[in-house]
C-alpha cells in the first residue's frame, strides 16, 4: 500500500485473499443426497487470490493485467461486492457501477427500447433518466432502425454494441470494467476508444481489467499484474505491460500451460475410465504450437532461432538492437537456386517484418542432397512491444514452396521507453525558441 491520504483514495485493497471450496463430487438430485449423504463432503481448495494489496486514487484510470486464471475477474467481483473476501479488507468510496459482463439482465423477448430502460435502471439510473437516454443509446450503438426488434433476433455484434452503449450512460463515480472494450467492428471500436478517453478526462475512477497491453498503456495511469492470484508487479503501465509480455510468452509459461493441459487430459481419461463421462467425440491433442508445414519437399528446415551480434541465442528482442534470424536447412534432393525467406506477424495478425533472398541473391547455385546450411537475415529491431509469430520458407522461383513453416515459433519484442506504435522508430526531438534550437530527446 502506498502513502495516499484517505481524502484522495477511491479504492483500497488490503491483504485480500479469496479461496473457493470445490466439491470433488457433485450432488444433483434429492435422491442422490438421500442415498449418498457424504458424497459432497470432500472438497478441494482453490486459492484465487493471495494477499493482494494496492490502492487507487480518485480520478485514476487503474489497470489490472494478468494471464487467464490469474484472479483478475475474481478481484473485480470482490471489489464490487459480488464476492466476499476470505481474508483482508476492501474500501470503496463513492457510487459504484460494475461492468463485468455486457448485457447481463437483457431479456431476448423484449425489444431494444425496453431492454435499454431495464438495463439502465439496473445499472443505477432512475426510470426517468433511463427513458430520456434511449435515443442517445440507440444513436451511439447505431441501432435506431432496429429499436423495435426483439433482442433474440439481434446478432451477437449488435447485442454487445447495445450493451456497451447502455454502460457508458451510467453516472457513477467509480467504474469497474472487465474486458468490454473490443466490441463491434473497427469503426465502432474507435468510438469505444474515444468514449474511454472521455471517461478518463471526466475524472471518474476506473478499475479496468484487460488482456490488451496496448489499452493498458494507452488509458491507464498506473497498473498491477497478477499471476496465480498474487500481485507480482505494480506501477507504470509501460513496465507492467512489458512484464506481462515477458511472463506470458516465456518458456516457464509454456511449460505451465503444457502441464495444465496434460493434467486436464489425465482428468478426462480418468472420468472416462470410471464411467463418469462419455468418451470425447474427438481425440484430445496436446501441441506446443499451431504450426503449419506445407511444401513440395526436397528440403527440411530443421531448426530456427534468433541470435545477437555475438552469436548468442535470444529469447527476447530488445528495441533498437541488432539481431539475426537464423534457420538451419537440410537438402534431401538436389535443388537449383533455392530462395529463403522469413516473416514476423504481431498479435493483430499484421506482418511487420519480412526478408527474402529473392531480391538480393536469386541465383545462389546448386545445393546437392545431403548438404546442410544456415541462412541468416540481419535486422535492427524497431518492432513495438508484442508477441510475434515467426514463419519461414525455402522456395523456388515463381512462388513454389519446397517447405513453408508457418508460425514455427514465437518471440517477444520488448522496449523500455513508452511507445503507442506498432513499431519503435528511432527519432530525435528539437525545441526551437527565440532563435535558438535545443535538442530535447533522442
Amino acid at each position: 500500500m502506498s502513502d495516499v491520504r484517505p481524502a484522495e483514495m477511491a479504492i483500497a485493497v488490503d491483504r485480500v485473499s479469496k479461496q473457493f471450496d470445490l466439491p470433488r463430487e457433485q450432488v444433483h438430485t434429492l435422491k442422490e443426497r438421500f442415498l449418498h449423504p457424504l458424497r459432497s463432503a470432500q472438497t478441494d481448495t482453490l486459492h484465487a487470490l493471495r494477499d493482494v494489496s494496492f490502492d487507487v486514487r480518485k480520478g485514476e484510470f487503474f489497470g489490472i493485467a494478468g494471464r487467464n486464471g490469474s484472479g483478475k475477474s475474481t478481484l473485480l467481483k470482490c471489489v464490487a461486492g459480488i464476492y466476499g473476501s476470505t481474508v483482508g479488507d476492501i474500501y470503496v468510496k463513492g457510487q459504484v457501477s460494475t461492468f463485468i459482463e455486457l448485457g447481463v439482465g437483457f431479456n431476448p423477448d423484449l425489444p431494444a427500447t425496453d431492454n435499454i430502460r431495464l438495463n439502465a435502471t439496473m445499472l443505477g439510473l432512475s426510470p426517468k433518466d433511463s427513458r430520456l437516454r434511449i435515443d442517445s443509446v440507440l444513436d451511439f450503438a447505431e441501432l435506431r432502425e432496429f429499436a423495435d426488434l426483439k433482442l433474440k433476433n439481434y446478432s451477437s455484434g449488435m447485442m454487445v454494441r447495445l450493451a456497451f452503449s447502455v454502460m457508458i450512460q451510467v453516472d457513477a463515480e467509480v467504474l469497474i470494467i472487465d474486458e468490454v472494450l473490443a466490441v463491434g467492428d473497427a469503426a465502432f471500436q474507435q468510438k469505444c476508444y474515444d468514449e474511454f478517453e472521455r471517461i478518463r478526462r471526466s475524472g471518474k475512477t476506473v478499475l479496468f481489467v484487460t488482456h490488451d497491453m496496448g489499452a493498458i498503456r494507452r488509458f491507464c495511469d498506473r497498473a498491477v499484474l497478477l499471476e496465480k492470484g498474487r500481485l507480482i508487479a505494480e506501477g507504470n503501465p509501460q513496465d507492467v505491460g512489458l512484464r506481462y509480455l515477458q511472463l506470458n510468452f516465456s518458456e516457464e509459461a509454456r511449460a505451465t500451460e503444457r502441464a495444465a493441459a496434460e493434467e486436464q487430459m489425465q482428468t478426462a481419461a480418468h472420468a472416462v475410465a470410471s464411467g463418469q463421462a462419455p468418451p470425447p467425440a474427438e481425440p484430445i491433442v496436446l501441441s506446443e504450437s499451431e504450426e503449419v508445414v506445407l511444401g513440395e519437399g526436397g528440403v527440411d528446415i530443421t531448426e530456427s532461432w534468433f541470435e545477437d551480434e555475438d552469436g548468442a541465442p535470444q529469447l527476447t528482442l530488445n528495441s533498437n538492437q541488432v539481431y539475426a534470424f537464423a534457420m538451419r536447412v537440410k537438402f534431401t534432393k538436389d535443388i537449383e537456386n533455392p530462395l529463403f525467406a522469413v516473416s514476423m506477424t504481431n498479435s493483430a495478425w499484421q506482418q511487420l517484418f519480412g526478408a527474402a533472398s529473392v531480391w538480393t541473391d536469386p541465383t545462389p547455385g546448386l545445393f546437392p542432397a545431403g548438404e546442410e546450411i544456415v541462412w541468416r537475415a540481419w535486422f535492427q529491431n524497431i518492432l513495438g512491444p508484442d508477441r510475434y509469430e515467426v514463419s519461414c520458407a525455402v522456395s523456388l522461383a515463381g512462388g513454389r514452396h519446397l517447405q513453408f513453416r508457418e508460425r514455427m515459433f514465437s518471440i517477444v519484442s520488448a522496449t523500455l521507453r513508452p511507445t503507442g506504435s506498432i513499431v519503435d522508430l528511432p527519432y530525435r526531438l528539437e525545441l526551437q525558441r527565440h532563435g535558438t534550437t535545443q535538442q530535447v530527446a533522442s
